[in-house]
């Protein structure tokens, strides 16, 4: 009996997973949806005690599962009640008594900030731009723990421009399920789809896209193209694909609604111009076995020239014609680059590897917490 007391004391205790509280943003529900739902589900298989703090959205509900609790923020939507609707939240939070803060989106950065310093904790939070790194970021030197980055570019780019900041930028890709078929050229009854994603503001950044577009349909090349985005030049857009043709052949769709299936049917994938955001479109495209064509530079980790995709000068309209038409002639080359991109993901963009390593920071950062939690202040 002694000895069985002996070899219990003995027995190494498994320290209860942090009590963690996340902060979405509308940006982060729109353009990362995948992301936060796998990030949720993963939390609860691993028994981690969540609350998300996101603004009013039907979406966030659908994907949320039942053991992480939501909390609305803005309580009530008004521009004067900033202030009040912090400090309900701050009550909210106070009540279920986190052990660290995820911040998932740069624009949270200052209510991070805020929270975490009544909160007495640290948090985490994730940067999907390397313009974040130009402009101004609220970040605290004590209760920021780490920035977290889904691209080396990223990394990189502000680790030059916040070197203070530097030794606390960790790298997790976003993971990703990919199926062990590919859509590309997959089903021969149908019209090839091309998907095409890029924000509606600037007309002018489509235009050599366009004029590629409509050389191929000149030339009898029959397809159907989906333009996923919203913004300002949207009417701007309408009228110029009118002017070439091509309002019958390319459809403009907003990236909340009705983007999935497009992705399930597609066969080429189009980056026009090069981005400042990591693109969870592109990610998705890549996982569903879409032959991506991408222009050059910006986030570019996931593009591969003749592996993961393939390359033009997005400022060449031939040079994207050119492209595009390779991959309509060459669809057994097409498919080997849709594959290409599914390998990579299968590689380095697990969801398992993804939420192992959020845990593990999690962990840092919630015994950093505790320790500064226990410093008598001064």
């Amino acid at each position: 009996m002694e000895d069985e007391q002996k070899t219990s004391d003995s027995e190494p205790q498994h320290p209860l997973p942090p009590r963690v509280a996340l902060i979405a943003s509308r940006r982060t529900v729109a353009e990362y949806p995948h992301y936060l739902k796998y990030l949720l589900v993963g939390l609860a298989d691993e028994s981690v005690p969540a609350l998300l703090v996101s603004p009013p959205m039907p979406q966030v509900e659908a994907m949320a599962p039942p053991a992480v609790e939501l909390v609305r923020h803005p309580a009530i939507d008004i521009l004067p009640l900033g202030f009040y609707n912090r400090k309900l939240l701050l009550d909210r939070l106070s009540e279920f008594r986190p052990d660290l803060v995820h911040c998932l989106c740069e624009t949270q950065a200052g209510l991070a900030r805020w929270l975490t310093r009544h909160l007495r904790v640290n948090y985490l939070l994730n940067l999907n731009s390397v313009a974040a790194s130009r402009r101004f970021l609220s970040l605290s030197k004590n209760r920021c723990a780490a920035i977290v980055t889904p691209a080396k570019s990223i990394a990189d780019s502000f680790a030059a421009g916040r070197p203070k900041f530097a030794d606390r930028v960790q790298q997790i890709n976003i993971g990703a399920f990919v199926p062990d078929t590919a859509t590309c050229f997959a089903c021969h009854s149908r019209l090839p789809c091309i998907v095409a994603a890029h924000p509606l503001n600037n007309p002018d950044d489509l235009n050599n896209l366009f004029e590629a577009l409509h050389r191929l349909a000149v030339e009898n090349y029959h397809f159907l193209a989906v333009l996923a985005g919203s913004g300002r030049g949207e009417n701007r857009i309408r009228k110029q694909l009118a002017s070439l043709g091509l309002s019958r052949v390319v459809t403009i769709v907003d990236r909340m609604s009705g983007l999935d299936s497009a992705l399930s049917a597609t066969d080429i994938f189009v980056v026009p111009r090069p981005g400042t955001c990591f693109s969870s479109l592109l990610l998705a495209s890549m996982s569903a076995g879409a032959a991506v064509a991408a222009s050059a530079g910006g986030i570019d980790d996931l593009i591969i020239d003749n592996k993961t995709a393939v390359v033009f000068n997005p400022d060449d309209p031939l040079s994207i014609y050119n492209c595009l038409k390779r991959l309509f002639d060459a669809r057994e080359f097409a498919r080997q680059i849709a594959s290409g991109a599914q390998q990579n993901l299968r590689q380095n963009h697990h969801v398992s590897d993804m939420i192992a390593s959020t845990l593990q920071l999690y962990r840092q950062a919630a015994r950093t917490s505790a320790a500064k939690a226990e410093t008598p202040t001064v």
